[in-house]
């Protein structure tokens, strides 16, 4: 028969919620008022009564200037031009494809927009249209770069870079969007021996990094070699940190997913989503970010 673990129930103390990098979050609930300062224009997620600037949704209260407003804790992608994103293929339509990117309403990928194999730019021609499916069919996922906004809030995407395309062997994290801390770039090399794609959408790619980077493939030619039982290994450990950190609020970025990932090197891989395991290593990956900064 196989082990079964159990654990009788215990109090814990909850970890703070605050994010170790910016200084204490000005947490609001809808209704709350964020200030009476009329000097304050008002942004996403606010509304002025009485001269007072409140809040709508529940959230943190950001300020750029004398802009205000409240970036919800947990919702849908409201996707930003040049935000890299995952997302997965639904439905393939004439001369574009429809990509699930966690947002309120189906991101598009026009045919236009990406790279032909090879790498080649040129005008799409109707042979291209009637070859859609060989290049992306439904189920594929794909990392892409949001090209524009739609009036209905769509998004609009492209891959016309080589470091695009579909997305071959891996493991697939869905987050809050609001826990992908933003960076000059979300496609990060770990030194623990796999590579992770960020997207600001919430969907983490985790994938084996490749020896040598195959630019003739133009982004459309999947991997199907067996991987390792080493690098299954890191991709499961990283996974779990992903999951750990997300359970305690915090940040997710390559420092942050890779202290969590040596926290968690004296544990096994299974250990790892114990409530007082999460705890030990997520505290540890806090406090080793904290002396970072100080």
């Amino acid at each position: 028969m196989a082990a079964v673990t159990m654990r009788l129930p215990a109090v814990r103390a909850p970890l703070d919620s605050s994010a170790p990098r910016g200084g204490e979050k000005h947490l609001v609930a809808p209704g709350d008022t964020i200030t009476t300062d009329t000097g304050y224009m008002r942004g996403h997620g606010t509304y002025v009564e009485d001269d007072k600037l409140i809040a709508s949704v529940a959230g943190v209260v950001e300020r750029v200037n004398k802009l205000v407003c409240v970036r919800a804790l947990k919702a849908r992608y409201n996707g930003e031009i040049g935000d890299i994103v995952v997302g997965r293929i639904t439905e393939v339509h004439q001369k574009r494809w429809k990509v699930e990117t966690n947002s309120r309403l189906d991101s598009v990928l026009l045919l236009s927009s990406i790279n032909l194999p090879g790498g080649e730019l040129r005008r799409k021609s109707a042979e291209d249209e009637l070859a859609m499916r060989d290049y992306l069919q439904e189920g594929d996922l794909i990392s892409a770069e949001v090209q524009s906004i739609f009036s209905d809030g769509a998004v609009s995407l492209h891959t016309r870079s080589l470091k695009y395309g579909k997305l071959a062997q891996g493991v697939l994290v869905q987050v809050s969007p609001s826990l992908v801390k933003r960076q000059k770039t979300h496609f990060h090399d770990l030194p623990c021996g796999a590579s992770v794609i960020l997207g600001n959408n919430g969907f983490i790619w985790i994938y084996p990094t490749p020896e040598q980077k195959d630019d003739e493939a133009g982004g459309y030619t999947a991997n199907l070699e067996p991987v390792p039982l080493s690098d299954r290994e890191v991709i499961s450990r990283l996974r779990n940190c992903i999951v750990a950190l997300v359970t305690h609020r915090m940040m997710l970025f390559d420092t942050s997913i890779l202290y969590c990932y040596e926290a968690s090197l004296s544990h096994q891989i299974k250990d790892i989503l114990k409530p007082e395991v999460t705890e030990e290593i997520v505290l540890e990956a806090r406090q080793r970010l904290l002396d970072l900064e100080g």
